[in-house]
């Protein structure tokens, strides 16, 4: 049964990535997924905003301007150690793994990081993933603002490296499909939709702002069904599946919709390196119980654009008539 995949070029041999986290940080681990099945593994994101918090913490009072020497070589010694852990954890993954490293980048702006997107591309990771998510919470700025952003990362990307990279984003934005489609006819090689984002929570006994659940629950994965659904074979791209996978059933909900790939995080916290072997056994079962010989013979066979009541991806009230609708 063959269940390898292709993404963003690279072969993998099954559709069930390790998303960007802590997971990936022990080589240990990682070869574990690769044993279980994993067809690559993208390590944590390396994060601007913690990269130009440690800049600004180790800046020297220069008032006057007479400390700029002192001033950069703080500003260099910050990057340059951030960026040597980041680049050793991608030699070591690929030292130790056959499997794809992909590397990340947590960004907000499209401010100085660029540079960084090199030198990862020279420490050999095989591709590179950037997550970005812009909340749209200014009441003075459109969304062609914001998307002006993500276009511009995108534009100086391209410039930067030769690998092949995707863009991890969220589903706030005005006109999605049309926002997609805009990124589709980048060098972008894929999207992954959706990102998982801080949530607050408030705590009502100190009357304070928590930090909200750290993993997906299943409920999540909805929309990535919905959109990928919609956009399968309409755009020109690649998506992964993000969110809110915890079993194999899922992962083949998610390639029937039009998923090149599945990425998951949270199940591995919860339940181990072994969830990943569980999925590709429910994955195996499935397809020789559907007469299915690899992954192509059933992508996107319940995408919008192969089913019959298309209009079943665009209702957005529930109704009885819709719910009990067959294909």
């Amino acid at each position: 049964m063959d269940i390898s995949t292709t993404y963003m070029g690279l072969k993998l041999q099954s559709p069930i990535i390790v998303g960007a986290s802590g997971l990936t940080d022990n080589i240990e681990n990682s070869i574990a997924y690769e044993k279980e099945g994993a067809g690559a593994i993208v390590l944590r994101s390396l994060f601007e905003e913690q990269i130009l918090h440690d800049v600004d913490e180790q800046r020297l009072n220069n008032m006057y301007g007479s400390y700029a020497d002192q001033e950069y070589y703080a500003m260099y010694y910050s990057k340059k150690h951030n960026l040597t852990q980041y680049t050793n954890l991608i030699k070591k993954n690929k030292e130790a793994l056959n499997i794809p490293v992909i590397a990340s980048i947590n960004c907000m702006s499209d401010e100085g990081w660029i540079e960084y997107a090199k030198i990862i591309e020279e420490a050999g990771a095989d591709a590179l993933e950037v997550n970005m998510f812009l909340l749209p919470a200014e009441t003075d700025q459109d969304g062609e603002d914001k998307e002006r952003i993500y276009l511009s990362v995108v534009e100086q990307i391209s410039k930067t490296i030769s690998i092949p990279f995707a863009l991890k984003i969220s589903y706030y934005f005005s006109g999605l499909a049309n926002f997609i489609n805009k990124l589709a006819m980048t060098d972008a090689s894929a999207m992954v939709l959706f990102n998982k984002f801080y949530s607050p929570n408030v705590d009502i006994e100190t009357e304070r702002i928590i930090p909200g659940d750290i993993y997906s629950c299943k409920e999540l994965n909805i929309m990535t069904i919905r959109w990928i659904g919609i956009l399968y074979d309409k755009v020109n791209t690649q998506f992964a599946a993000s969110r809110g996978i915890y079993d194999g059933e899922t992962v083949i909900k998610n390639l029937l919709v039009g998923a090149q790939v599945t990425q998951i995080v949270s199940a591995v916290y919860k339940n181990g390196p072994k969830v990943i072997g569980e999925m590709i056994s429910t994955l195996t079962d499935w397809m020789k119980r559907h007469n299915y010989n690899d992954i192509a013979g059933f992508r996107g066979n319940a995408s919008q654009k192969n089913i019959k009541r298309p209009a079943l991806y665009e209702r957005t009230q529930f109704m009885k008539y819709f719910s009990d609708a067959g294909y």
